[in-house]
């Protein structure tokens, strides 16, 4: 089985990208206020946090936009942010030839959205008659298949070729600090991400993108309930400036996992790769259909048995998960031989120490 996962940094590049961050806040904060929790309300003149705004010019220019604003309800609530500011009910919506991630699903369905799919990893210029017939694209960076292999970059430039009035957003959940650049650095209008899956706080969303949907997301979420308050936006930052080498050395880990295991260190395994499921997981292919049984057995041993924010700060143990929903619409007879494995900060050893364990007793237990 062959995957295409997304280039990561190698750990020099996510120093860099750490550095720059750091940098970018000595630009934006005094040392005195960087030590202060952040403040709350909605300060008069700016209509929100004091430390908030901040924040968001951090984050502007770190991902190289125009404008960003954080949100409540995580990834879901960024992505509803951008798509209730630029969609009506029932207009149209370009989608991948895909299953549709399930919360974002749940915001098409509820707005009244037409799906038009296309599929991106066969995107040519011979599609202008379907790209010029929407105003609005939503593109998942991170994959919704085993066999997804687009490029994003690629494909933004085309379609904005094609059609550069359209409003191009790009679900960058999974893959911020992990690709050198999101959806908004290569092209498209707005990147909408999760910071919880960042180790940020639970449920704060951000937007990065052109100044006039952003505007319109602050005049949406305006009230006092609905702002991200600056102990929270404090809180997502300071957070994030340790994601890209964190990040990095779980990619490391990745791949020492899937050599180890495809020079036959563990007997029963018929393959190991790398995929973006959604997260930058090793794939584990069995050779007997025990997977349900090797999960239920890893959890014991330790493994976290499912995903938190998927990648998470509270998520430290590896983790040990079924295949994701969306690759299982696509084929139903992963569930049984196949799992997926993200090592979070625990190092390759960990990983392979579990995993044959949770697979001799689930064959020992098998055969009895």
């Amino acid at each position: 089985m062959r995957t295409y996962p997304i280039a990561t940094m190698d750990l020099e590049k996510a120093k860099e990208m750490q550095f720059k961050l750091v940098d970018i806040i000595h630009q934006h904060f005094d040392g005195y206020e960087f030590f202060n929790g952040g403040d709350y309300g909605v300060v008069p003149g700016i209509g929100q946090p004091r430390y908030t705004k901040k924040v968001e010019e951090v984050l502007a220019q770190f991902f190289e936009a125009e404008d960003a604003v954080l949100v409540r309800g995580a990834g879901t609530g960024a992505i509803r942010s951008v798509m209730n500011a630029e969609l009506k009910p029932n207009q149209k919506i370009l989608l991948h030839e895909a299953p549709i991630y399930p919360t974002t699903k749940v915001i098409i369905e509820s707005m009244g959205l037409e799906p038009v799919f296309i599929n991106f990893n066969e995107l040519s210029y011979k599609d202008r008659e379907v790209l010029s017939s929407v105003s609005f694209v939503l593109i998942q960076h991170s994959r919704q298949k085993l066999d997804d292999s687009y490029d994003l970059g690629q494909v933004v430039s085309i379609i904005k070729e094609i059609n550069c009035n359209t409003t191009l957003l790009i679900d960058d959940n999974y893959v911020v600090m992990k690709a050198e650049k999101i959806g908004v650095q290569l092209g498209a209008d707005a990147s909408a991400f999760s910071l919880f899956k960042l180790l940020g706080p639970e449920g704060i969303g951000c937007v990065v993108g052109k100044k006039q949907m952003i505007d319109k997301i602050r005049k949406m979420n305006y009230s006092g309930g609905s702002q991200v308050q600056g102990h929270e936006a404090m809180d997502a930052l300071r957070s994030l400036v340790y994601t890209p080498v964190s990040f990095a050395v779980q990619a490391e880990e990745g791949n020492k996992i899937i050599n180890r295991l495809n020079s036959g260190e563990i007997k029963g395994i018929q393959s190991a790769f790398i995929a973006n499921a959604q997260s930058r997981v090793v794939l584990v292919e069995l050779e007997e259909p025990i997977a349900k049984k090797v999960l239920e057995i890893s959890a014991k041993l330790g493994a976290a048995p499912y995903p938190i924010g998927a990648e998470s700060r509270y998520e430290v143990a590896a983790m040990f998960y079924k295949v994701s929903g969306t690759f299982l619409k696509s084929d139903p007879g992963l569930a049984d031989s196949m799992i997926r494995i993200n090592p979070m900060r625990a190092g390759a050893d960990t990983v392979l120490r579990i995993l044959k364990a949770s697979m001799d007793q689930a064959l020992e237990e098998g055969e009895k």
